[in-house]
């Protein structure tokens, strides 16, 4: 069944990156994922570009994992040297646009739903999500979706880690600040140059020092990469626009990080938004006891991904290559996603399959 289900994927992969997905452009892979699981007898349901299903078995009162990837793409660049909607196999490799990102995880997610759908007697739910705007952390994406579906317990995100696990994902905030001075005219000693206040706080930020660390992301990473201000050779601006890129860790929230940069600066400071949070499993929990069993590496993620959107436990785990991800060629490895579908089906099997579905098998 597992070899059957193998075929099915990667059938299903080249369909995939054969249609046109850019973010919030899904519909036609939504169709096509959709289709998919009604042919495997999967009851599934569509909110937008959103497609989702529950076991067919089951029951409230268990607790419920969610298996999530996303089906959107970003768009190729102009670097490729083939066709990007083009599932190409050579050499044991599957080129297209988003084989490595995410077809590949999300299409051995599927498989591995579909493997345990009808299964009696799991001791946890599953619920499955093929998710829209993961590459631009829309809002039409999966969270939208987090109030119709079942309420989770933890979930598996399926993103390219060669099957490592990544227990802890860096957050995000965009800061935009504004240096306050006084105008004036370059050619006399009067007014207050925004710009200085602004480099004042630039290298406060550059030097600033968080007293918490990440044991799996390390520190919080500040990064000034855009500044602007002034109109006029003579005239001394009486405003300085910078903008931060805030890479946060589980050591803290957003709200928290933020704050603290307000105390430490001049400027004034907002944040576009501190939705994508940092996230961070506890070692002590059942799924990475279980994982340690199996003998996965645990790792730390810089890299955005639907984890920041969440609010339950959360790990990222998936074949294919994360340094494959949005680059020329982008290809998977066709053993890749073959070996993702067996782990992903022993992992779940080891947490959710009970000793009476174990032995009706």
């Amino acid at each position: 069944m597992i070899k059957e289900l193998q075929h099915k994927a990667l059938s299903l992969l080249k369909q995939l990156i054969e249609i046109p997905s850019l973010s919030r452009e899904e519909e036609i892979t939504a169709d096509l994922i959709q289709a998919f699981l009604a042919g495997n007898g999967v009851d599934c349901l569509r909110s937008g570009n959103n497609v989702w299903a529950k076991n067919k078995h089951f029951e409230a009162s268990k607790p419920t994992i969610l298996l999530n990837s996303h089906h959107d793409t970003v768009k190729p660049g102009n670097d490729y040297t083939i066709d990007p909607y083009q599932a190409i196999e050579k050499e044991g490799k599957l080129h297209g646009l988003g084989s490595n990102d995410a077809g590949g995880c999300l299409v051995s997610l599927m498989a591995t739903f579909i493997h345990f759908y009808e299964v009696e007697n799991l001791s946890h739910n599953l619920v499955l999500v093929a998710s829209a705007e993961e590459e631009i952390s829309g809002k039409n994406g999966i969270a939208s979706v987090l109030d119709q579906i079942p309420a989770i317990d933890f979930g598996i995100v399926g993103e390219p880690t060669l099957m490592n696990m990544a227990v802890a994902e860096k957050g995000l905030m965009v800061l935009d600040c504004t240096a306050y001075g006084k105008s004036g005219h370059a050619a006399r000693d009067e007014g207050e140059n925004a710009i200085y206040i602004a480099l004042d706080d630039i290298n406060t930020l550059n030097n600033f020092k968080f007293e918490k660390t990440s044991d799996y992301l390390g520190a919080i990473k500040l990064s000034t990469t855009v500044i602007q201000a002034g109109e006029k050779h003579n005239s001394v601006p009486e405003e300085c626009h910078f903008t931060v890129d805030v890479r946060t860790t589980d050591a803290y929230t957003n709200d928290e990080v933020l704050a603290m940069i307000q105390a430490e600066l001049k400027s004034e400071v907002k944040a576009r938004s501190t939705r994508l949070q940092p996230s961070f499993m506890e070692l002590n929990h059942p799924l990475l006891l279980t994982a340690k069993e199996l003998g996965y590496q645990f790792y730390g993620s810089p890299t955005l991904s639907d984890q920041a959107l969440l609010s339950f436990p959360t790990i990222k785990l998936g074949p294919g290559d994360s340094a494959r991800s949005h680059t020329a060629d982008e290809f998977i490895y066709i053993e890749e996603v073959e070996q993702g579908i067996e782990k992903y089906i022993e992992l779940i099997e080891r947490i959710a399959t009970s000793k009476e579905a174990k032995e009706s098998n």
